[in-house]
């Protein structure tokens, strides 16, 4: 039987590279977006290769399209297989020089949508016995970064909700949890993500200055390390999260690149991929 895959923030990026490797894999792919007139150059790839795929409207950030992409899959295809929570947006400021509106929309974008994502896809997860879900995180879900805090806050959530999840919905119903934490990523997230810091931050005037400075000098550092793969590129993430989707007995996290992995590695050489601590939670409580 034909898996179907529904991914969230697939205009571009990582998300819009998934959409395309699934596809290309026989999956059937429904590649949400926000904007769905962002999706022409998605929709030429599907066009030009015949892909099985359906790009449809959700905003992570509104529960009703939420529920209206998840109910018209279920109404064509009776399952969910897997679900990609990709979207996501970055941001670098400081809470202090943060609005409300701006904390509120970094939570809800990078947080609150996969949890409200993962509710509305569960209940037929259960059904059907079988399902994973696979959450683009980040190295930030389990380091704090200067000027990140916020963005870092929403991905620790992150982490805590799938651990939790992956306690009891593993063994009961056969659902998965993974969450694929990369490093830098060169894509237009990436560019956002220095927009929203170097636009929008403010911080080229106070007493956070000297501090801003040094941190954007160490990132264009590191951008130009290219030897050392800091960033890589959507495709090589979209294969890392493909690989997972395939895998039986997924990990509840692995990092995507050697940088990935050296930066986390104080948080994660006791039990790398997560499974060791889940075993004892569940022994612990279950």
């Amino acid at each position: 039987m034909k898996k179907n895959v529904l991914i969230t923030g697939t205009s571009s990026g990582v998300g819009f590279e998934c959409a395309v490797l699934f596809g290309r894999n026989h999956y059937k792919v429904y590649a949400s977006m926000r904007n769905p007139d962002k999706g022409d150059k998605l929709r030429k790839i599907i066009e030009e290769e015949n892909l099985n795929m359906e790009i449809i409207p959700l905003d992570v950030t509104d529960l009703s399209t939420i529920q209206s992409a998840v109910d018209s899959i279920i109404a064509k295809d009776g399952r969910i297989d897997v679900l990609v929570n990709n979207a996501g947006a970055g941001f670098g400021k400081t809470v202090e020089q943060s609005t409300e509106k701006e904390i509120r929309w970094i939570t809800d974008t990078n947080y609150l949508g996969v949890v409200f994502c993962t509710r509305a896809v569960l209940p037929f997860m259960r059904k059907q016995k079988q399902g994973h879900i696979i959450n683009i995180s980040s190295v930030g879900g389990l380091v704090g970064q200067p000027f990140n805090e916020l963005y870092c806050g929403a991905k620790f959530a992150v982490e805590g909700f799938a651990e939790a999840l992956a306690t009891y919905v593993t063994d009961a119903f056969n659902i998965k949890i993974t969450n694929v934490e990369p490093g830098g990523i060169s894509t237009e997230f990436m560019s956002s993500a220095v927009a929203k810091t170097t636009v929008e931050g403010q911080l080229s005037k106070g007493e956070y200055l000297p501090i801003f400075e040094r941190y954007m000098a160490g990132n264009m550092k590191r951008a130009n390390e290219s030897e050392q793969q800091v960033y890589q590129t959507g495709q090589e993430v979209a294969q890392v999260v493909f690989s997972v989707a395939k895998n039986e007995n997924p990990p509840l996290r692995v990092r995507t690149s050697k940088w990935a992995e050296d930066f986390c590695q104080l948080k994660t050489q006791a039990d790398p991929d997560g499974t060791k601590l889940v075993r004892q939670i569940k022994e612990s409580f279950l």
